[in-house]
Parts: C-alpha cells; structure tokens; sequence
C-alpha cells in the first residue's frame, strides 16, 4: 500500500505524521520527497549511503554545424534556447530535459550530454525496521521532478511505502502523489491551514486520488478546518493535538511515538482505517 503525505503549506506537520506513521507499523519503506530539504532522516538518524546521482539531458550544440534556423528554438516549450545572429545561446536552468530540440534540428547540430542535478540516498540500516530512501537536489537546481522520479523508481511494492512529499501544490507534489493509494492532507485548524488545504484537497481531486486530512496544533485557530471536512465528506482521520510534550520531543529530533507509546496505537488505528477505505490490505 503507497500512503502519501501532503499539505498545501509547509509547516503543517507532514513530516511529523510521517515519521510517525512509519515507527507505528512494520515492513515499511519511507520516501523522503521533499528533495529540496529533506528532512526525515533528522528524526531517524541512520547512516545513509549515496545509492546513484540523478541527471538529465541537455543539449550540447556544434557551433560547426548549426546553421541558426531556429527550429531549435520553436520546438522548446521551456524557452531554453535563443536564437541569435551569433549563434544559438542555451539557458541551461530553463532545460527540461525532453530532447525536442535535438528531434527538431535537421543539421544534426545537436547532441545530449547529461548534467547531474541531484543523487538518491539510502539507509544503510533499518534503524527502528525502517528503510529510508532520501532525494538530494543539488544547490541552484529547479527542477525538482526528475530527481522524485527517480526516488519513486526504487519503490518496493512488498512493503507499506510511506512518500513525504513537498509542500504545496505544484510540480514536485505532482510526482510525489501520482500513483499513490491514498493521500492523507495534513493541516493546522488556521484560516491560512484551511485556505492552503482547499487548494490540496483541489489537487488531490484532480487526480482522484482517494484522501483524508490530519488536523495538526488542534486545540488552537478555529472549527473552520472540520466544518469544511464535514460539508465536502472528507474524512479527518486523526487530531493530533496542540500539545509541550509533543512539541518538546519534536525540537529534540524525537519522533513522539517513541516517548509517548499510545499514540503508536492511534497511527496504527489509522492505518487500518486506510486499509478499510482502499480495500487494500
């Protein structure tokens, strides 16, 4: 079962359910695909091996053979590439990779060199029975997207797959959620949880994708967050409340279901409630 962990704003507390959520079942496989700041391993503390790097394809352009027709050009969907009168000029940050260009070039101008954007890591043990892969983009890289799916690409279908994934709503969240069972929406009971949480539970529909929301901090902000889980049948599968103890642990680097036992039972509870609502068992 491929469970992931979303929000609309970062903050919210997915990684916490995350972490969590992972210590509270067995033969589990923790996705941290929130590449740009990856940040489960701060809670789980395994040594971790570089598993590949992750790089895509750019295009290399013979200055000998290019002609400055501009097709190039008009086939990137990205303006990657100007055509000047000195020459074709390649914004590199802009590349994404798909090799329209060198399809488009009848000169055979164009050739494709891969640029490193980022690596896969991995834990070297399962520390508490967890094994934890790890996305890294590189410093001063966009694109987060093809480093996720190359991180997805070592999902073990034979255990409970865990994905954190960034926060928001673009791109990278995209590839985090695509192809998952269920996707569990954390939030905090704030208009700005509620409002961040609409745009998600609107993602989330667009790829039908079945869904549930964690009200994280509850006990603070207002009712606004259930009166709209209510009035659109979105389940809220779990109140983790606005509590020191939690909060003290999590400063500590402590996951709380460590500390705080019985709340292992509540994720485990949830979980079954997953299972129920996917029949997937």
């Amino acid at each position: 079962m491929r469970i992931a962990i979303a929000s609309g704003k970062g903050g919210t507390g997915k990684t916490t359910v995350s972490v969590n959520l992972a210590l509270s079942l067995e033969n589990v496989q923790l996705l941290d695909c929130d590449v740009e700041e990856p940040n489960c391993n701060l809670f789980l503390g395994h040594p971790l091996q570089k598993v590949e790097d992750v790089g895509i394809q750019v295009p290399a352009i013979s200055k000998d053979k290019c002609t400055s027709c501009g097709k190039c050009a008009e086939a990137c969907r990205f303006n990657a590439l100007a055509v000047l009168l000195t020459g074709v000029i390649l914004f590199p940050k802009l590349c994404h990779g798909c090799g329209a260009c060198s399809i488009a070039c009848t000169k055979g101008a164009i050739s494709e060199t891969i640029q490193v954007i980022g690596s896969i890591e991995r834990s070297a043990s399962h520390t508490h029975g967890i094994e934890l892969y790890q996305g890294v983009l590189n410093i001063g890289e966009p694109m987060a997207s093809p480093i996720i799916r190359t991180l997805k690409g070592h999902i073990d279908n034979s255990r409970t797959v865990i994905i954190d994934s960034p926060p928001g709503t673009s791109c990278p969240v995209i590839s985090s959620i695509t192809g998952a069972d269920y996707c569990i929406l954390v939030t905090e009971p704030t208009p700005f949880g509620l409002h961040d949480l609409m745009l998600a539970v609107d993602l989330v529909k667009d790829l039908q994708l079945p869904h549930g929301v964690i009200i994280n901090r509850y006990g603070t902000g207002n009712d606004g967050v259930e009166d709209y889980c209510s009035e659109n049948s979105i389940p809220v599968l779990m109140k983790i409340p606005y509590d020191i103890r939690i909060a003290q642990l999590y400063s500590e680097g402590t996951p709380f279901v460590l500390r705080m036992p019985h709340w292992k039972d509540r994720f485990q509870d949830t979980f079954r409630q997953l299972q129920e609502l996917t029949g997937r068992f």
